[in-house]
């Protein structure tokens, strides 16, 4: 609040002049001396000459109060108006959050998350909070004067690291964590192999961190659900007869058993968008690195699936986004989809006849392995070729 300006001038007569607040009441001592006109002036003629207390009011302010002194024979100007009315921010947040108000500390939330914060100036302010293992919190909040402000932001966890590792304790395999962020879906530039269906190269934005499987599902895992569960194996394949090869990808399996293990895993199958955002790991590029390098093809499989985390793995930790099988995502298929697709956490077309995998497999020539190249197949089809990878939130 700015203090009293008094401004004393020579004039004839004995007055003070006031200038605040339009339609602002004023007082002498206890006595209403009138009201301020619409340009927020107020004459005060021939008051007693001496020490006078001023108090000027007006609805939703708080009250202006200072010493004022009438001289004889002069003016005495008084220059101010009514500061608005302070209000109070009741805050429901994570307990232990230290609070601020700009750059001032206002206390630390209690045990139910809840802090009070009195006095605070009419108005917008920033609020940030920080708690311990929370992401701290900026909010732009507006203060009504002479009014509570409720607030109720919760802070999110942190969540765990980019590229920490876990093990599910249900299919015995490793889980990577990937954090949110944006990426260019669909044909990589420079990519001179894409099908229409994999343009126009789009912006897309995952809001949500999410865990991706390290590796494509192992026949050992499927054999964890199936003994879970009571269902059975699928037949196997010619190149693993018996399944005798615990740590080859899991294959044959139908889009609907595929999401069946997944939940049972406790998690889902990835979104087309998740794919291919874990897939690229921050590269731009066709493939993450040499064909050779990174991938089981149909040139240096020998007509077989390899054991997984053989190749190289990707910036995020992956092993076989490309090559070894194709792996079924939750998404059905649409050549148009691309088109106009959500630029944030698309989740696929709402109904199709396909279903769609990424990735490649050990059977397909190079084209098709690159990290913008979608399959697709009917949701009922087992092909020696598909296997999957699970996502979980």
């Amino acid at each position: 609040m700015r203090k009293a300006l008094l401004l004393v001038g020579s004039c004839v007569g004995l007055a003070i002049l006031i200038q605040t607040a339009p339609d602002a009441q004023v007082y002498l001592g206890e006595v209403f001396r009138g009201q301020a006109s619409p340009q927020g002036r107020l004459v005060i003629d021939n008051p007693k000459p001496g020490d006078h207390a001023l108090r000027v009011s007006l609805v939703g302010k708080r009250n202006h109060k200072q010493k004022v002194t009438a001289i004889a024979g002069q003016v005495t100007k008084v220059a101010e108006a009514p500061a608005a009315l302070a209000g109070t921010v009741v805050l429901q947040t994570s307990p232990g959050a230290v609070v601020f108000l700009e750059d001032s500390s206002r206390g630390t939330t209690d045990a139910r998350g809840q802090l009070a914060i009195p006095e605070v100036a009419a108005g917008s302010h920033e609020l940030p909070k920080a708690a311990p293992g929370k992401k701290e919190y900026w909010e732009n909040i507006t203060v009504p004067a002479g009014q509570e402000a409720s607030i109720d932001a919760p802070l999110a966890d942190l969540g765990p690291t980019p590229g920490a590792v876990k093990v599910n304790p249900k299919d015995g395999l490793k889980y990577v964590w990937i954090p949110p962020g944006t990426f260019m879906m669909g044909c990589s530039p420079g990519d001179t192999e894409c099908f229409d269906a994999e343009k126009p190269l789009h912006q897309v934005m995952i809001t949500k961190g999410f865990w991706m499987g390290q590796t494509e599902v192992t026949v050992a895992a499927y054999r964890r659900f199936v003994g879970s569960t009571g269902t059975q194996m699928p037949a196997a394949p010619n190149f693993n007869a018996g399944w005798n090869n615990q740590d080859m990808p899991i294959v044959n399996v139908t889009w609907d058993e595929a999401t069946a293990f997944c939940g049972w895993a406790g998690g889902r199958l990835p979104t087309e968008a998740e794919w291919e955002y874990a897939a690229r790991a921050g590269s731009t590029e066709a493939r993450y690195g040499s064909l050779d390098e990174v991938a089981w093809h149909s040139a240096n499989s020998g007509g077989r699936t390899h054991e997984v985390a053989q190749k190289r793995a990707n910036g995020f930790g992956l092993y076989d986004t490309l090559g070894n099988v194709w792996e079924w995502v939750n998404d059905w298929y649409d050549d148009d989809y691309y088109q106009n697709s959500s630029s944030q956490d698309p989740s696929g077309p709402a109904s199709g006849q396909f279903r769609v995998l990424r990735g490649g497999s050990w059977l397909d020539s190079p084209r098709g392995l690159r990290v913008s190249d979608h399959g697709r197949y009917y949701p009922l089809d087992r092909v020696a070729s598909n296997g999957l990878r699970c996502a979980g939130s």
